[in-house]
């Protein structure tokens, strides 16, 4: 079982030592796109909505997150939003820094506008494209970030194809392996992702998924997998999502990574997700594969979550102690 096709250097994970470490990085994002947690007013608890919170640009922006990487020495950072290319000048004095201390990124955007050409360059850069769907539901959905404009702001990069499956997605049968079959085709996409859509507690929409849905989207990914090389639907995922965790305290995922709003000082628990998410209907591909994991008995004895726990409280310990 190879951990690292979800997370880079498991055992330092373990250690609770060197956390994950997510930043919303800027409050701004030119769409509006149904179901997007984080402008629900849940988000961040008692915080407030993102859209009140206080942003940083300029060489605040990138003294601040240099400060709370050096604070957490995360092994792999997220730079989500917003939408991060609001920001793509700090990024660009940002992501050489990174690269320089030796932090894998990951940028998440929904390629609204051109990304640096040079930024190819940046062998720990992984750059994941959100899209919803196929093109006519997509356009409608995240305009002005349409297909047009993706396939032209990707062109000569290396991107992973990254789509949240809702339960418009599975009206029509065979959507997931038409989308499968038209990003394959692209010379810029090198993996494609697919994650379920996660309800907050109450969440009555079209998006989300019933039962027998979940189960259908499922079964489809892997039938995609075995056609499409380029989808990364691995087993230790799959299994994830058919026995997510029913609780932030049963997810490891949850409990390695910190997450900062865009006032970089607001905590956004209990995951990324914010507010109250339906644990059992997780969606999220990094908590899936991590839950999988998690159960996964060392020697056919001792659940590797168990050993994490134990090494946790003696990181914790430590970090106390010292």
């Amino acid at each position: 079982m190879k951990t690292s096709h979800i997370f880079p250097a498991w055992g330092r994970i373990l250690s609770g030592r060197r956390p994950l470490l997510s930043i919303e990085i800027t409050k701004e994002c030119p769409l509006r796109c149904p179901g997007c947690y984080a402008y629900e007013p849940g988000h961040l608890g008692g915080a407030g909505e993102l859209r009140t919170l206080h942003d940083y640009s300029g060489d605040a922006l990138v003294d601040r997150v240099l400060a709370l990487v050096r604070r957490y020495r995360p092994i792999h950072l997220s730079i989500v939003g917003g939408e991060p290319l609001v920001r793509y000048r700090e990024l660009d004095k940002l992501l050489p820094e990174l690269a320089r201390l030796d932090i894998e990124v990951q940028l998440v955007t929904s390629a609204v506008r051109p990304i640096p050409a040079h930024w190819s360059a940046i062998e720990e850069l992984h750059l994941v494209v959100s899209i919803d769907g196929l093109q006519p539901e997509h356009d409608q959905r995240r305009a002005p970030a349409t297909y047009e404009r993706i396939l032209r702001h990707i062109s000569g990069h290396s991107v992973i194809a990254h789509c949240t499956v809702t339960r418009q997605m599975l009206r029509r049968e065979g959507d997931i392996a038409r989308f499968a079959a038209f990003w394959s085709g692209n010379p810029a996409v090198r993996k494609i992702w697919f994650s379920l859509y996660t309800p907050q507690e109450g969440d009555c929409s079209e998006e989300r998924l019933m039962h027998d849905d979940r189960a259908r989207a499922i079964a489809e990914f892997t039938n995609v997998r075995n056609e499409y090389p380029k989808v990364y639907m691995p087993d230790v995922v799959l299994r994830g999502y058919l026995a997510p965790p029913e609780s932030p305290e049963e997810c490891i995922f949850s409990k390695v990574t910190q997450c900062v709003s865009s006032d970089l000082t607001t905590r956004i628990e209990p995951c990324q997700f914010g507010g109250k998410p339906v644990c059992s209907e997780c969606g999220c591909i990094a908590s899936a594969g991590l839950a999988s994991v998690a159960n996964y008995r060392l020697g056919g004895l001792v659940r590797l979550s168990t050993i994490y726990e134990g090494s946790r409280k003696i990181g914790a310990w430590r970090n106390t102690a010292v």
